[in-house]
């Protein structure tokens, strides 16, 4: 064995995977089939603007220092973080009268008075509901994200299993139910409840356990990476190639070659191979087992997937605006009163919402992303997922017709004059292109639907059922969607092939040529320890392999 990897798809999973593994001492090649890294989390430069085309809410920041702790380097070094206040502005539609405005801002005190003046007893309900999502975040690092789930029962210390009968009700329970037992405002119970939506779920099929979100916005936080989410992605980037990785972009693959039962690389679609003794898929995991595998080789097969959901998708529109735009935050969300049905018209009927529940990014409110005169602003819109959404020209036409709709509710509640009239549309990206330019299964947005069935340790695995040396990454696998998530997703190669079960962190720093210290028995075993063998000296005991936690 030569110690090589091919890493498939340059998104955040990808790179911090490519980057994690060649620390580890395997020789990494990272290949990208669109011209720029990022996948999802892409880049726009267009008549002077510049926009993030995915992730824009910089949350769950120990999960990105812990991370670059990993690869020796500091977060601070890599990204300039500044701290949002507000965290948000949320619009909430009138009946009979204008959209109502609450600012989230960085003093939870302030917040807790603020709800309780819209509804008496609901600040200090919302409080106690933060404080109980605080203390599930923590279990939730400590036990459930950082695990493969290769041994279950690891993540179960004495303390976990004494809370055995709550988890259960946690992960069984909706999300939406376990709000409006706490919080008797609607209002309120959206403030709660919106994360659901970037987890690719809704508040009725989201465990309860995501709770843990609301203690990330409304007690840890919300920062902004200065030059966007991108700016994520080219750290990513930077650290994978100092660390020696090799990356290809417009390199698309066409087919991961299988051996007498083992990954030997990959076929790119200019019919040149790249050899390697382990593949690790960051693409889409449908696209990768239904499209990639050879029939006798996928653990997935197509009729396996009609019992899982892809999760929402979404219109996202990207635009620049003539003038300011001070009646919206860098963050603004505009919930509609009839929440439910928003939600069941996307999610079980198929059907574009209208009036929308709406988010809309303006990052020209903190950072230099719009010419002089002129304002940022990115307009995201749950759809339905369905590749069918914007994939022809009568499509797309009435697409148009709602983003003028759109422009105009978000002028109307918001109180901006002419909005529509002062917006010019630069981009759009519809259902169609997640699916024909990312290979999003069903045009979903996000990846797999966080729901009971497709959680925690019923999410699938990061390792093929049918091919022992080929991996996951990214938001379809353990432990799911966001770019954090992703981050901790690399990681968890990793501890796949270093055989590490348990439920904690790699110990950061991470020591050059670390795989060497595997003690996974089997194909990923011997592949492991060559794999670490590539770097000099990195065979160490085993005793001090990096499995404990921080």
């Amino acid at each position: 064995m030569n110690g090589r990897v091919v890493v498939i798809g340059g998104g955040v999973s990808g790179l911090a995977t490519a980057a994690l593994l060649a620390r580890g001492g395997a020789d990494v090649t990272l290949v990208e089939q669109q011209e720029q890294v990022g996948g999802r989390a892409g880049r726009l430069e267009i008549d002077g603007f510049t926009f993030d085309t995915g992730p824009s809410w910089y949350l769950m920041r120990d999960a990105f220092e812990h991370f670059f702790d990993l690869l020796g380097r500091d977060v601070n070094d890599e990204l300039d973080l500044i701290d949002l206040d507000p965290r948000y502005r949320v619009f909430f539609e009138g009946q009979g009268e204008p959209a109502s405005a609450l600012d989230v801002s960085a003093d939870a005190a302030r917040n807790w008075a603020a709800f309780n003046d819209l509804s008496p007893g609901d600040g200090d309900a919302m409080r106690a509901y933060a404080d109980a999502a605080g203390e599930r975040y923590r279990l939730a690092l400590d036990r459930f994200l950082y695990t493969t789930f290769e041994k279950p029962t690891r993540s179960l210390d004495a303390a976990t299993a004494r809370r055995l009968p709550e988890l259960a009700g946690l992960l069984t329970r909706p999300l939406g139910d376990a709000i409006a037992d706490k919080v008797a405002d609607p209002r309120l119970r959206q403030i709660l409840a919106f994360h659901a939506v970037f987890l690719g779920s809704t508040p009725d099929r989201l465990p309860s356990l995501f709770s843990l979100m609301s203690h990330l916005d409304l007690i840890e936080g919300v920062s902004y990476p200065r030059g966007g989410m991108y700016a994520v992605i080219e750290a990513l980037a930077r650290v994978a190639q100092e660390e020696g990785v090799r990356i290809r972009t417009g390199a698309s693959v066409e087919q991961i070659i299988v051996h007498r039962g083992r990954a030997t690389g990959v076929r790119l679609q200019d019919g040149s191979v790249l050899r390697a003794d382990a593949v690790v898929s960051g693409a889409d995991m449908h696209h990768t087992e239904t499209a990639l595998l050879e029939r006798q080789f996928q653990s997935r097969p197509e009729r396996t997937w009609s019992s899982k959901r892809p999760g929402i998708s979404a219109l996202l529109v990207m635009a620049g605006v003539e003038g300011e735009l001070p009646e919206l935050e860098h963050h603004t969300l505009l919930f509609t009163r009839d929440w439910e049905k928003n939600f069941s018209d996307i999610m079980d009927r198929g059907a574009v919402p209208q009036p929308a529940s709406i988010y809309v990014s303006r990052t020209s409110a903190t950072d230099d992303t719009a010419p002089p005169g002129h304002e940022n602003l990115v307009m995201l819109v749950p759809f339905p997922a369905d590749p069918a959404l914007g994939a022809d020209a009568g499509s797309r036409a009435d697409l148009d017709q709602h983003i003028g709709r759109y422009l105009d509710q978000v002028g109307q509640w918001a109180q901006i004059p002419e909005l529509r009239r002062r917006t010019s549309v630069k981009k759009v990206l519809t259902p169609h292109y997640f699916a024909s330019e990312l290979n999003a299964w069903q045009g979903g947005a996000l990846g797999l639907e966080h729901s009971l069935r497709q959680s925690a340790m019923f999410r699938p695995a990061n390792v093929s059922g049918a091919v022992p040396n080929l991996l996951y990454a990214g938001s379809s696998t353990v432990p799911g969607i966001g770019v954090p998530i992703c981050l901790i997703s690399a990681e968890l190669v990793a501890k796949r092939l270093l055989g590490a079960t348990d439920a904690s962190p790699l110990q950061a720093p991470l020591p050059q040529g670390y795989l060497a210290r595997s003690r996974r028995g089997g194909t990923l075993g011997q592949i492991a320890r060559a794999l670490g063998g590539n770097a000099a000296g990195s065979h160490s005991s085993p005793e001090s392999r990096p499995e404990a936690g921080r």
